[in-house]
Parts: C-alpha cells; sequence; structure tokens
C-alpha cells in the first residue's frame, strides 16, 4: 500500500488535555489575578489564567458537593465547605488539608468572606445564620441570628476599623452587622428579589446593590438610606464599581461621578452613571445572536458573576454556560476566554497552518475555536441549533459546519489575528444535516448528508465576504435521495471525483461527484453505519458500523475486503493514518484502537475516555491524533513510536555493552561487580549464570557468600525474587538454595521481613524446597536398598569354579565396592564375618600346597566379577531407557542433584559410584 520504508505506528500518549473544570457555582479570582478558583462539584479546581491549564485540583475526600469556598486576601489559605457539614483549610499550593473541623451549622454552607486581614471569615448557613471564625486562633467567635431563609450573601466592609458584615437572605433585606455586640444595627429595604451583589466605593462610604428585581440601588453608608434606585430592565447578577482616577472615555464616562457595570441576563456589560442612573455604554458582540429581551433568566448567554481585576484593569465575567471571559479595560475587549464545561463532544477537527488550534462542536448551537498553546477559545455564534458535525479544507484555515437548524456554514480563520468569522451559509434540507464534507483539492464545494434521507452538494463562490461583512448564500447544485434512512456520514474522495455516503440503513454507497449518479452499494453491515473514509492512496473504502465491525471495501467490485472486530460496542469514527496502511477508530465503549490493515492487528487500546468516543481526527503531518467524547473531554495524543523505538535501540545497545562487561567480569573473577550488573539489567538467567560461575570456583561457597554479603539491600530483594523463579526447576535449585543458605544464615528475619514482597517470596520457596527434600530422600532410600542387595549378593566361597560359575551373576558386584573392603563395615557386616570364618577353617584344613591354587581361583573369580558387574550396569542402563523411551529431565537431574549433595548426605551407595 506504500512504501517499504513506511513505519507502523505503534502507540501513542496523551500530550495534552481540554477538560472540565467549572460546572457551576462559586468562582474567585486570586488577588494576585494568577489564578482561577472555580468548585466543580467535590473538586474545586485552580486554573492559570496564562496557560489555561489546570494546576491543582482539591478534591473532598468524603466525595461530597463543595458547596462554598473563600480565599483569603493575602492568596495562602482557602476554606472550602462541604455538604458534609465540614469546613477545611487548605494549603492549596501543595493540595494538601491542614485542618477541619465542624461547620456547627445544621445544614450545609451557602455562602462564605475573608476579612481583608485573613484572619476572620464569616459563614452564612441555609439555617438563616452566620457564623465568623478565627482561623489563626482557630475558634468561633460570633453567631449571628436574625437572617430568615438561606444566607447566601455575606460581605465585610472594606474598612475593618469598623468591624461590619453585610449579609443578605431570601427576605431580600441587606443586613449589617456591628461585631463588636454582635447585634443587626440596621436592616437596607430596596429590593424586592433576592439581593446578588454588593459592591463598596473606594472611601467606603457608597454601597451598591443590585438584584434580580432588574434594579440596582446606590446606598448611601453613613445615611444609611437609598441614595439613587437605577432601573437596568434585566435581572443583574454581578455589579463592579469603576475605578476612580482612570480614563474611561471609550465607556461613555464623561464625568467623575461614581460609574459602575452591571452584568446580568442579557448577556452583555453594560456602564452606568449613579447620579443620573443613566446607562452610559452598553456592549455589543457583533457574533453573537441578539437575545430576547423578554427571554428567561436560563439564556445560555446570559451572565451569572462580573469580578474585578483592579491590578490588570480587566474585568471577568462568567456565562451561563460556564465560560469564563477576561476583558480588556477601557476597551473590553476579550482577552482570554475559558471553557469550563464543554457537554458532550460531538466532532473535533485540526485548524490552522500547523494545527495550533482546534475547533469544537459540542452539544450546543455554538462552535468552539481553542487556540491549543494557551487553552483560550473563541465563540462562534451563527447556529440556532446543536452543531452535529464539521470539517475541513486543505491547506487553507476554512472549515464547514451542519446542525439540527437544517444548515451549513462556512467559516474561515485570519492566520494572523486567530479570529474566525463565517463567510457563507446554506439552507435547503428539511431537517438536521447531521454530515459535512469538503473538497479535498481546493475549496470548490462541499457536500452534506441530512435526516431527511438526501444529499446535497454546495458550490462555494471565488470570492468570500470579508470579515464583518454578510455571509454569502449556497445554494445547492444537485440533490439526490441517497438512503432509506438517516444519512450519518458522507466524504469526499481524495481525488475530488467521488463521494461516499454511510447511513442508518445498514448500506454505504458510492457516487460520482460530475452527476450525482450512483456507482455502486456496499452492503454487509449487521446495523447502521456511523461512519464512511477513503484510504488517501488505494482504491478503499472504509465503514464503521453500529454492529461493532470495521469493513473496507474494494471500490472496483464492491466486495468487502478485510473485517476488524474487536470493539465491544457500536464504532462511531474511523480515520486512516500511516499513509493509509494503518487504521484508528473510536467506539461507544470508550476505546480507541490502532490498526494494522495487512496483518489485521490491533496494535495498540487507548482508554483515556469514560463514554462515548464520538470525534476522531487526525493532524496534517500525521504525528498527532485529536478525540473527543461524550465525557467532556478533548484529549490531543502525540505518535510516540519513533521516541519509544529509538528508547528501545539504545536500551538493546546498553544491554549489549553490559553483555560484554559482564562477561569479562567473570574472566577477571569480579564477581561482585558481574553480579551488580547482572541484577542491573533485571534478567534472572543472566543472574543465574553468575552465580554458577562463582560456585565453580575453587572456594566457591567462601566467594558465594562474601559476595552476596557486599550487596545492597535492594539488589538483594531481587535476587530473592529471582531464587523463587529457579527454585521452580530442578536444574537450578542447588543455585537457588545455596543463595538462600547465605541470605538466612547472615540475615535476621526482621531485616529480611524489611524486603519488599519478603513474605510472598519465602511463601513461594517453601512447597517447592519440601519437594526438592521428598525427591531426594526418595534417592537416596532407593540407593541404600541397591546397597543392601550388592552387599548380599557376595560371593561367601569359592570351592570349584563350576560353583563359582553358577553364582557369577551373584558374584558380580563385588570387584565395584571398594567400600567393602573397609575394615569398619567389614566387621559390622554379618555376610562378611561368617566368610572369615569359613576362610579360617579352609585354611587350617587344606595343606601348604593349596595356597598357589587358591591364588589363581581368586584372581579367576575377580576378573569374572569386574566384567559381570559392568555387563549388568550396562543391562540396568539399557533397561531403564527401554522401559521409559526416553530418560527425562527430572531424572537426569536428580541423579546430578544426588552426587552433588553426597557430601552433606554420605551415603555409601553414593560414595562408591562417585569414586
Amino acid at each position: 500500500m506504500a512504501g517499504n520504508n513506511l513505519r507502523f505506528k505503534t502507540n501513542y500518549a496523551v500530550s495534552s488535555k481540554i477538560e472540565p473544570f467549572y460546572k457551576g457555582g462559586k468562582v474567585q479570582i486570586s488577588h494576585d489575578e494568577k489564578f482561577i478558583f472555580c468548585s466543580c462539584g467535590p473538586r474545586l479546581n485552580i486554573l492559570e489564567i496564562a496557560t489555561g491549564k489546570i494546576i491543582h485540583s482539591i478534591e473532598q475526600d468524603d466525595q461530597e458537593d463543595i458547596t462554598s469556598f473563600s480565599l483569603s486576601p493575602d492568596d495562602e489559605m482557602l476554606v472550602t465547605a462541604s455538604r458534609a457539614l465540614l469546613l477545611k483549610q487548605w494549603d492549596w499550593k501543595q493540595e494538601k488539608c491542614t485542618r477541619s473541623w465542624r461547620a456547627i451549622h445544621n445544614v450545609p454552607v451557602a455562602s462564605m468572606t475573608f476579612d481583608c486581614t485573613s484572619t476572620l471569615i464569616a459563614t452564612g448557613g441555609c439555617d438563616g445564620t452566620i457564623k465568623l471564625w478565627d482561623v489563626v486562633k482557630q475558634y468561633c467567635t460570633h453567631n449571628l441570628k436574625g437572617s430568615s431563609g438561606v444566607v447566601h450573601l455575606v460581605e465585610f466592609h472594606p474598612d475593618i476599623s469598623l468591624l461590619q458584615l453585610f449579609s443578605s437572605s431570601m427576605d431580600c433585606g441587606i443586613r449589617i452587622w456591628d461585631l463588636r455586640t454582635s447585634k443587626c444595627i440596621c436592616v437596607l429595604e430596596s429590593h424586592y428579589s433576592a439581593v446578588t451583589s454588593l459592591a463598596f466605593s473606594p472611601d467606603g462610604h457608597t454601597l451598591v446593590s443590585s438584584g434580580r428585581d432588574k434594579i440596582c440601588t446606590v446606598w448611601n453608608l453613613k445615611e444609611r438610606n437609598v441614595q439613587r434606585t437605577v432601573p437596568v430592565y434585566e435581572a443583574v447578577e454581578g455589579v463592579v464599581i469603576l475605578p476612580e482616577n482612570e480614563d474611561y472615555s471609550q465607556l461613555g464616562v464623561k464625568s467623575k461621578e461614581l460609574h459602575f457595570v452591571t452584568a446580568g441576563t442579557k448577556g452583555v456589560l453594560r456602564v452606568w452613571e449613579s447620579s443620573s442612573a443613566r446607562c452610559v455604554f452598553t456592549q455589543t458582540l457583533p457574533s453573537a445572536p441578539i437575545s430576547d429581551p423578554e427571554q428567561a433568566d436560563g439564556d445560555p448567554l446570559s451572565l451569572v458573576y462580573c469580578l474585578p481585576m483592579p491590578l490588570s484593569n480587566r474585568l471577568a465575567t462568567v456565562t451561563a454556560e460556564h465560560n469564563i471571559l477576561l476583558y480588556q479595560l477601557p476597551s473590553l475587549s476579550v482577552q482570554q476566554q475559558f471553557v469550563g464545561y464543554n457537554d458532550d463532544i460531538l466532532d473535533v477537527r485540526f485548524l490552522g497552518k500547523d494545527d495550533t488550534h482546534i475547533v469544537v462542536a459540542t452539544n450546543s448551537s455554538q462552535l468552539k475555536v481553542f487556540e491549543l498553546a494557551t487553552s483560550s477559545c473563541q465563540i462562534l455564534y451563527g447556529h440556532t441549533d446543536t452543531v452535529l458535525s464539521l470539517d475541513v479544507f486543505r491547506k487553507c484555515s476554512m472549515f464547514a459546519s451542519c446542525a439540527k437548524d437544517k444548515s451549513v456554514r462556512v467559516w474561515r480563520m485570519d492566520p494572523e489575528t486567530g479570529h474566525v468569522h463565517c463567510v457563507a451559509q446554506g439552507h435547503g434540507h428539511s431537517n438536521a444535516v447531521g454530515s459535512v464534507s469538503c473538497s479535498r483539492l481546493k475549496k470548490a464545494f462541499l457536500v452534506s448528508g441530512s435526516q431527511d434521507c438526501t444529499v446535497k452538494m454546495w458550490d462555494l463562490p471565488e470570492n468570500l465576504p470579508a470579515a464583518g461583512e454578510e455571509p454569502a448564500q449556497l445554494a445547492a447544485r444537485i440533490t439526490e435521495k441517497a438512503h432509506d434512512k438517516d444519512v450519518n456520514s458522507v466524504v469526499v474522495s481524495p481525488n475530488d471525483k467521488l463521494f461516499a455516503s454511510g447511513s442508518q440503513d445498514r448500506t454505504a454507497k458510492l457516487w460520482s461527484l460530475t452527476d450525482m449518479s450512483l456507482l455502486g452499494v456496499f452492503r454487509g453491515h449487521r446495523r447502521g453505519i456511523w461512519c464512511v473514509q477513503f484510504s488517501p492512496v488505494d482504491q478503499v473504502l472504509a465503514t464503521a458500523s453500529a454492529d461493532g465491525s470495521i469493513k473496507l471495501w474494494g471500490l472496483h467490485d464492491f466486495s468487502c475486503l478485510k473485517t476488524f472486530e474487536g470493539h465491544d460496542a457500536s464504532v462511531l469514527k474511523i480515520i486512516f493514518v500511516s499513509r493509509g496502511t494503518q487504521l484508528i477508530s473510536g467506539g461507544s465503549d470508550g476505546l480507541v484502537k490502532l490498526w494494522t490493515i495487512k496483518t489485521n492487528e490491533c496494535v495498540k487500546t487507548f482508554d483515556a475516555h469514560q463514554d462515548k468516543v464520538w470525534a476522531l481526527h487526525g493532524s496534517s503531518k500525521d504525528d498527532l491524533m485529536l478525540t473527543g467524547s461524550a465525557d467532556s473531554n478533548i484529549t490531543v495524543w502525540k505518535d510516540v513510536t519513533e521516541e519509544e523505538q529509538a528508547e528501545e535501540q539504545a536500551k538493546q545497545e546498553d544491554q549489549i555493552l553490559k553483555q560484554q562487561e559482564l562477561s569479562n567480569l567473570i574472566h577477571e573473577k569480579k564477581y561482585l561487580k558481574a553480579l551488580g550488573i547482572a541484577i542491573s539489567l533485571d534478567q534472572p538467567h543472566t543472574v543465574l549464570r553468575v552465580i554458577k560461575e562463582i560456585r565453580q570456583d575453587e572456594e566457591g561457597p567462601q566467594q558465594l557468600e562474601k559476595t552476596l554479603l557486599r550487596l545492597r539491600q535492594d539488589q538483594k530483594e531481587s535476587l530473592l525474587r529471582y531464587c523463587v523463579v529457579w527454585n521452580t526447576n530442578a536444574r537450578s535449585c542447588l543455585d537457588a538454595q545455596a543463595v538462600l543458605q547465605v541470605l538466612l544464615t547472615h540475615l535476621s528475619p526482621a531485616e529480611l521481613l524489611q524486603f519488599q514482597g519478603a513474605r510472598t517470596h519465602l511463601e513461594g520457596l517453601i512447597p517447592y524446597t519440601e519437594r526438592h527434600m521428598q525427591r531426594i530422600g526418595r534417592l537416596l532410600q532407593s540407593s541404600m536398598f541397591l546397597d543392601y542387595m550388592w552387599q548380599k549378593m557376595r560371593v561367601t566361597g569359592g570351592k570349584d569354579r563350576g560353583e563359582l560359575q553358577g553364582e557369577e551373576m551373584d558374584t558380580s558386584p563385588q570387584g565395584i565396592f571398594i567400600v567393602d573392603k573397609q575394615p569398619g563395615q567389614e566387621k559390622n557386616t554379618p555376610a562378611a564375618h561368617q566368610q572369615e570364618e569359613d576362610e579360617d577353617d579352609e585354611e587350617s584344613n587344606e595343606g601348604p600346597d593349596s595356597g598357589d591354587e587358591e591364588n589363581e581361583d581368586a584372581e579367576s573369580i575377580s576378573a569374572s566379577k569386574s566384567a559381570t558387574g559392568r555387563q549388568v550396569r550396562k543391562e540396568t542402563r539399557a533397561n531403564g531407557v527401554k522401559s521409559t523411551g526416553h530418560v527425562s529431565s527430572e531424572e537426569s537431574s536428580d541423579e546430578e542433584n544426588v552426587i552433588e549433595m553426597s557430601t552433606k548426605f554420605p551415603t555409601p551407595c553414593i560414595l562408591t559410584e562417585a569414586r
């Protein structure tokens, strides 16, 4: 399929991730304006603003959701409250809980704030009480009662000398508490709905409050009365007072009166003059659709927080869709944007000349374009319903999208600024458009497939509008009813002459782009087809189906060439990599698999998602892969095949050098260093080889003991682990036992138990050691019986040669056993004693001439015994081979073991055979 020099991919590693870090709740920015703190269920994520990466994640041990948190003004202490009614103090930089105590509240804590000295913290509970805690001395200082319902807002007065606390609950009033007397000194009543935010003027004499009753109230704190009521005509969630002595003329600020910024359900920031109660500036979002003024508070464009960043002269807003936007003042231009939660990821594509950006379609009408370097996001508005599919034009920063709103759109990114805008749109389908594919050779056309069972081809105009202009209107050149059910996937061939479609009707079809004529049908899947892809080099089409299989089809005869099975559920997406020689698939089982086409083999399975993998795309350089899942995670994978191969090659070269060095050290009898190198290679066979070399030395036991005792503890641990393996084999059990003898002799039980896995290793040694001892015992018992029989078969007399020949078989072993001639054994043997008496009688009865005849007879008998003994041994061995057919390795090893262990078990038979 490709050049022979092409290397197959074997592995990918996670390069980076875009994962959810905020799912609603409180958001706070550190006072040095470097980090954003966001609650996400039982976790509190800390996002670094410069890189957009989650650098810390604090999680509750009890997995209870965090209901509120607060960061001290000195950015040192973080306190969290959970549904378990616990308050926890954290060293957030170390992700370590330093203190935990009961909140005393009977119900969860709803709000929390520090004073400016970072010593007092106030907690407002759902039980209508407020408690103040001294975090330094660690005790509760105040218990303030009087609020009705949930206390959802608490704030200290910026002037700590006043010792005043402001709170608001469900009664819509703002209470002022005197901490000296622990009493409520005043209730500020103006709002008729929940108070959402409080902002103090720099001198502390003025307070601006916002509420969901669509008004903002300016309070004179000296007189404790209403100074001005400002109707804002939207439910306001956040209010920020603009700093003094700054030029905000771009925001319509022309006087030195107090001005404040509001953020609410309309999704835009507005600047108000407090003295005249009029709006002097309204933010415009050119790419966003205009919200309905009567829209409910659940509008995804609405703002839920507005936070000041005075050091960098910025504002931060949080949208109902969990997006965090940083605006630069006074221009109110978006500087950075972070997406806290993406919902289901339906499609992803690399974008840009060097794949610097990715475009993401989520379960939303908005498209998100992420910059990979900073994770900063640009949100694209245009579609009015969920975007279902994406595709990119090659060699240009353009892409197409289709959605449930029955439309297709074409977008272009400015390569210099990274700004993306819509350049064309087309309407014509009668149902949701589920798939779109762009032309490959040039930006000339695109093909779409819809749930109305049709496919359409759209021509792009030569001159596309610039940024800020109205998008061009596309008209479908050809429309064709393609399938009997929903069209799930369409793809254009690499030469722009063909396109294929896959449908829920379990078929894929091949079409000519010239006249939209049907060329062939691919049948064979048992369920609907989710994805179709052309091979970049061969005339092959790949299809992925809900039946869990991937099939390759020939374009000439429409036959199935190969089938890949491995996913446990539907295969949702496939792409070709390695110049068409490999496939990558993503399934609803959350797995991503790498396949080699030639061998039908699944090379690697990647498990990084917890839900369906809907999105899959490869980079233009074929070195990166992008996956997106219904678990809201986007993962960037990097091809690490070359790195792993280089590491493996370097490792092999290093092992070769170490093997050479090991051989030299053994030859030079530098056993300690040789054993250390063998253990470092983690090769038990090589270590065994060194042990055998040491034992074969002239001073083997002493050398082995000296070498083993000089090893480090970790090396002894490895040696003990190897002994467990060696002990299971009869050929190497003696080496294992020799090592164990040294370790058990010189190391105390306490020292042995400190070894990693020592108990497991020792338990594994016991049964095999017992088995070896039982086998050696059986061999010794058999040898003792054979020795006894041979001794009983000795010659007891030599009167005539005929009698000797009749007893030739019985007397054959006599010449072999030299041990019988030892004095100690002759005295202890009854047969020998009887023979001595018989010989004495014969000597007393015979004359002096009988000595020569006796010597001749003895010599002949001795020669006959030797010959017969050799014959018996040969026949015994032959019979053993004949009966078994072969000599087992265990029997041969048993013989070797018995001979080698004869010094420990001095049996006459073993000693005789050794001699």
